[in-house]
């Protein structure tokens, strides 16, 4: 499995592993559909939503 870099666009990371979909949702991402998400980084998406990046992706990783 190719692994999830908070580089990623949201749209990429959904693509490659949907199973990541809930993980954000539950992080109050909830714009998944959104164009922005299509074009947004995850790291630009958490600095959006006041999220800390680096634990977002510990508990993408432990998925």
């Amino acid at each position: 499995m190719a692994e999830i870099t908070k580089d990623m666009t949201i749209g990429e990371i959904l693509r490659m592993a949907p199973e990541v979909a809930p993980i954000l949702m539950e992080a109050g991402m909830h714009c998944l559909g959104c164009p922005s998400a299509q074009g947004e980084s995850l790291e630009e998406a958490a600095l959006v939503h006041g999220m800390d990046v680096d634990a977002l992706m510990e508990r993408i990783s432990n998925r």
